[in-house]
């Protein structure tokens, strides 16, 4: 019956915009002046997202989850904003936005529609890297409903009052793709900022497009050889006019000398782009220098768009890693308690977005070699190597669907070297200690094969089992070295939380930049930015 009603009367919903009062039986409609208009000026050509939904299905869905009509209005207004554009995908897989709110929800472990199915569909698409998606699959469809179904539940639970929830629906969202600069404007022209991460990064923004405004800074010309402390050399003035076209070198200067000022500026440049602060001017840090300030606001503008998703302010422990920065944080509430170095994923094994809980710890670990791993290394190596295995420390232990299940024991070339902590996941990935320890002296740190290696395991050892005196920092020690695999719960699990910013403000207000190491930058910007018009715009301001 239900069904049957819903149907006579869904176009009557969308056009006239019926709805009830929370809690009042389903179908019995009254005039909703609150319903979004449809946004039609968001079309194929413009839209953030390349697919879009049949409102009818929409409907459906509504009818077939006996939705009542506050959730049933804020699903109509979600997409009504967005023109039926689908939101948590595109044709090319799942969107940023899909992981960043599944990030944000399982962190905050909200209420809403815990659904477990869901979880597990979301991380099937998720481990598919040549996921394609069309309108016509039913079964992307309904991932998409019910996503936002658990969106609208989410926003419903975190603001209170029908222009907060109204404007939450819709914020947080990109739908429509616009000029670099009449983007930053609208990001600029926002007052109620989602966290302090995302309010530094936006007073950013603004630095940069007034320096846009005034032109930019040029282009400096590679210099013939190093520059360092003492060098006379014309690419000198040119790297303190660049300097102080970007504000960070403050005097008038421009004499060719490399004096002690520049050297001082030079090293703290040098750290803002994840460089050894040395003092001595590399090709790399000139690379830097010139990227035009118009691509540095597109890369402002991209990190900004996933820091909407950040926790507003975290409470109580937390662990979380920034892959393009190579580092692990500890913090507690918004105290930052230390940090560390870490190795991540290589292209083709990019550690994904995720979160989690870290809730054990394991000395002296053996190394159960994925099978993919299995297939493509260790099969090939004892091909030409018969006694590889053994070279390795390795052992087969049994055999799975024809591929031999291989570990590697417990030692000194153990992959995983003396200490792994896992935080359960779909993707396998956890925190661990590495014997290449020479890895941690480069400033660019993707080589694993996905999971995160650590500089100082010991000490991340000795913060989660503070609240467990038996677990000395002497006992930890013997345990990460006994050759015995051993298993520790975590007495106080920590969250642990995995981000990609390659451009955010730091504990010293430092702007900061990171090399797009996996290409999300670039997938992002075409998603959010109409082609070639940056430039235009800066002109014609």
């Amino acid at each position: 019956m239900h069904k049957q009603l819903f149907v006579l009367t869904a176009a009557v919903l969308i056009l006239a915009a019926c709805n009830n009062e929370p809690g009042q039986a389903a179908g019995t409609a009254r005039v909703d002046k609150d319903l979004t208009p449809r946004n039609f000026s968001i079309s194929k050509a413009n839209s953030y997202s390349d697919l879009f939904l049949d409102s009818a299905a929409m409907e459906a869905f509504i009818a077939e989850q006996k939705l009542n009509d506050t959730l049933s209005t804020g699903m109509r207004n979600f997409y009504n904003a967005r023109n039926y554009q689908y939101a948590w995908f595109a044709s090319d897989g799942i969107t940023e936005q899909a992981l960043a709110f599944r990030n944000l929800y399982d962190y905050t472990k909200d209420s809403g529609t815990t659904r477990k199915a869901l979880d597990r569909r979301l991380e099937s698409l998720m481990a598919d890297d040549s996921l394609h998606v069309t309108s016509g699959d039913a079964s992307i469809r309904k991932t998409e409903l019910l996503l936002t179904w658990r969106y609208v539940n989410y926003v419903w639970d975190r603001y209170d009052g029908k222009k907060a929830r109204a404007s939450a629906l819709e914020a947080l969202l990109p739908a429509k793709k616009q000029s670099v600069m009449e983007l930053a404007k609208a990001e600029l022209d926002i007052k109620d900022v989602p966290n302090d991460n995302y309010k530094a990064l936006q007073q950013q923004l603004g630095n940069y497009v007034a320096i846009a405004e005034k032109g930019g800074w040029s282009s400096i010309p590679a210099p013939r050889k190093k520059l360092k402390q003492g060098s006379i050399d014309t690419a000198v003035v040119l790297i303190k006019k660049r300097l102080q076209a970007s504000g960070q070198f403050a005097t008038a200067d421009t004499s060719r000398v490399f004096n002690d000022e520049l050297v001082k500026v030079i090293k703290v440049v040098q750290s803002n782009y994840g460089f050894t602060a040395d003092g001595v001017v590399s090709p790399m840090l000139i690379k830097e220098l010139n990227v035009p300030v118009s691509k540095r606001i597109e890369q402002l503008l991209v990190n900004l768009e996933r820091m909407r998703w950040m926790p507003a302010e975290p409470s109580g422990n937390l662990i979380w890693v920034n892959i393009p920065a190579f580092k692990l944080y500890v913090q507690d509430g918004t105290n930052q308690l230390f940090n560390m170095d870490v190795v991540v994923g290589k292209e083709g094994h990019s550690t994904v977005m995720f979160s989690g809980n870290l809730n054990q710890v394991v000395f002296s670990p053996y190394w159960n070699v994925p099978e993919n791993i299995v297939k493509k290394e260790i099969l090939p190596s004892i091909e030409k190597n018969s006694n590889y295995l053994a070279e390795n420390n390795m052992e087969i232990t049994g055999e799975e669907e024809g591929v031999p299940v291989v570990r590697q024991r417990p030692g000194d070339k153990n992959q995983l070297g003396k200490i792994k902590f896992l935080f359960p996941n779909s993707f396998n990935i956890y925190f661990h200690d590495t014997p290449y320890k020479e890895l941690f002296n480069r400033d660019k740190r993707a080589f694993s094969h996905g999971c995160i290696r650590l500089r100082e395991p010991g000490k991340l050892a000795e913060y989660l089992l503070v609240n467990q005196p038996q677990w000395t920092p002497e006992k930890i020690d013997s345990a990460m070295n006994s050759g015995k695999e051993k298993y520790v719960r975590v007495k106080d699990p920590v969250p642990v939380l995995i981000y990609y910013y390659t451009a955010w403000v730091d504990g010293n207000k430092q702007l900061q930049f990171r090399d797009d190491i996996y290409g999300h930058d670039e997938k992002l910007g075409r998603k959010l930015f109409m082609p070639g018009t940056v430039d235009e715009t800066l002109a014609n301001r």
